[in-house]
């Protein structure tokens, strides 16, 4: 393979790394968001204080994610933002609500915290629920049809469900006291949505698309693709485990984070195989979307530019900010 044809595999790697981080990282502060309504007045502030050196770097890793797809996959950018145009827009809604509640909950007065408090949840709720709403239908290649409209459905559950275990155990890792066992209750509340999610995602996509369908059930497929779903159930297993271990007050309150971490991991791994070669399944292959070889490496340069220092500045900030939250002080 030249390295004019490896262009478009490059830049759909860099485009998918982005992604990830970014459903991971904005994953935990969106879930942290939901969480919202379950705690009291000083445990939301608290809660806010846990993300509020990271959420906004968080949502670089979007534009990133998103501007690649612009400027790399232009066809398949046009295709994808013409069908999701409403959902695009309810989840930047919903973005921008939860930045302007976060600067203006702490500044208002106590009559009005309230407010900004249900506005914060409400942006994060509007932002899960749209983002589950695209994964769906992106997986089954922007498809027309009662049945694909109800697996988008479940994935625009599911995927809150899956941000709100995240969210609990950053909370787990992030606070102490009474706000880090009410976290651990929350996963525990959390956990069997997820599982119920993931057990119905899995058994729907073969059923709704028969390109993913014939990639994982053919053999030697099957078994050299089995140890994803073995080693998702193994860290689901874990973080459960976990959960009821006194340790995770303790040295190990990083774990079920972790553990979760691994979960969208692999999710993310077998997503990209039933994808693979296509950018918009069954419609658009990875080269006939991509800008032409001479634009790429054109593009390959901003990027070598720009991503190595948004990715040490994300690593940066969380080793700063490391250890356990206080409380979010603003000048």
């Amino acid at each position: 393979m030249s390295f004019d044809q490896a262009l478009p595999l490059i830049f759909m790697a860099i485009m998918g790394l982005a992604m990830l981080v970014y459903v991971v990282l904005d994953g935990y502060d969106l879930g942290v968001g939901l969480l919202m309504p379950r705690a009291t007045d000083a445990q939301k502030d608290m809660m806010v204080a846990s993300i509020g050196p990271f959420w906004d770097a968080n949502e670089t890793w979007l534009v990133l994610g998103v501007g690649i797809l612009l400027i790399a996959f232009p066809k398949a950018h046009g295709m994808v933002l013409t069908a999701l145009y409403l959902p695009v827009a309810l989840m930047l809604v919903g973005l921008i609500l939860r930045g302007v509640a976060f600067d203006f909950r702490v500044k208002a007065q106590d009559a009005h915290k309230p407010l900004w408090n249900r506005a914060f949840f409400a942006g994060s709720a509007l932002a899960a629920v749209s983002q589950g709403w695209m994964l769906g239908r992106y997986i089954t290649g922007l498809e027309t049809g009662w049945e694909y409209q109800v697996f988008s459905a479940v994935i625009a559950l599911a995927l809150p469900a899956a941000y709100l275990l995240l969210g609990a155990c950053w909370l787990i890792l992030k606070t102490e006291g009474e706000l880090q066992r009410k976290a651990v209750h929350w996963a525990k509340r959390a956990w069997p949505l997820v599982v119920i999610g993931m057990g119905l995602i899995s058994i729907a996509t073969p059923w709704i698309s028969p390109t993913v369908r014939d990639k994982w059930f053919s053999m030697p497929a099957f078994i050299a693709l089995f140890p994803i779903p073995l080693m998702t159930v193994v860290a689901l297993l874990g973080a459960r485990g976990m959960l009821n271990s006194h340790r995770v007050l303790g040295k190990l309150c990083w774990l079920p984070f972790a553990l979760v971490i691994t979960v969208f991991i692999l999710g993310f791994f077998g997503l990209a195989y039933s994808l693979f070669p296509y950018v918009v399944m069954d419609k658009l292959t990875i080269w006939q979307a991509a800008s032409s070889p001479a634009a790429l490496k054109v593009i390959l340069i901003g990027v070598v530019i720009s991503v190595p220092p948004i990715a040490a500045y994300t690593v940066l900030a969380y080793r700063v900010f490391s250890g356990k939250a206080s409380e979010l002080k603003y000048a």
